[in-house]
């Protein structure tokens, strides 16, 4: 059992969904009991069984449905009536989907980056911060999250972007920020937004059309200046603002 529960943790932290498959009550003869548990991912692969056979491929046909969906379902079976299994027992089975945790790439550790990652950990998201400051990483503050202590673009080229990955960037100098953001535009992604005041996003949109860099249909999909608008003014109301952001693209999607 333990094998499932750590198998369920690993997909929460990968970029795959799954669901997990338990079985929640029987009655009469039966493969597997109250309590069977078996995962299913996308691809139909199974860990686990409740029971194989008809039971287990059925439930499995469903799980990857739902999967899609993002919605959990109870479903009941006569073993001998729906599925032609000799045992003739009834079981019902629970599926939940299981939805990987979001990621969240925050470039710049400083007061921002450090406070947005101790909120966005509380609200489950797996969080990784970029900073080639070697100054940043040493005083334990963030301590139990991915720390990628190395160039910035070193960086962007050695990791995986996905569509599960929201992008932050909050770099303490105005031209890191812009380079930063050239490349990860085009990077797959569910969110992207960086840091500025309205005259310094101004200025980079006129700049990055002028130049080619991204096109109007790309700076439009980029959150800058990031964040829900409210009167933040200290590091911490900032991170909260572009929390509320993460939290609306999020369930919105």
């Amino acid at each position: 059992m333990q094998r499932i529960y750590a198998k369920a943790e690993e997909i929460m932290h990968s970029s795959k969904p799954a669901a997990l498959c338990i079985v929640i009550d029987t009655t009469g003869s039966t493969p597997r009991k109250q309590g069977s548990k078996m995962i299913v991912d996308a691809d139909g692969r199974i860990y686990g069984s409740i029971g194989g056979g008809s039971i287990e491929k059925e439930v499995a046909e469903m799980a990857v449905t739902l999967i899609t969906t993002g919605k959990p379902a109870k479903v009941s079976f006569n073993l001998g009536k729906d599925l032609g299994m000799h045992c003739g027992g009834t079981m019902e089975v629970y599926i939940e989907p299981l939805n990987p945790l979001q990621k969240l790439f925050i470039f710049g550790a400083g007061h921002i980056g450090k406070s947005l990652a101790g909120f966005a950990r509380e609200l489950e998201f797996s969080v990784t911060l970029f900073d080639p400051r070697e100054e940043m990483f040493r005083d334990g503050a963030f301590a139990g999250f991915n720390c990628i202590n190395k160039d910035y673009f070193q960086a962007i080229e050695e990791t995986m972007f996905d569509d599960h990955t929201y992008i932050v960037i909050v770099t303490p100098k105005h031209i890191s920020d812009e380079d930063i953001l050239a490349v990860v535009a085009r990077k797959p992604h569910a969110y992207l937004g960086m840091i500025g005041s309205s005259r310094k996003v101004g200025l980079l949109k006129k700049r990055f059309l002028e130049e080619n860099i991204l096109t109007q249909e790309e700076l439009d999909k980029i959150d800058m200046p990031i964040g829900i608008k409210f009167n933040a003014e200290t590091p911490q109301e900032i991170a909260v603002s572009i929390l509320a952001k993460l939290i609306d693209v999020r369930n919105l999607r």
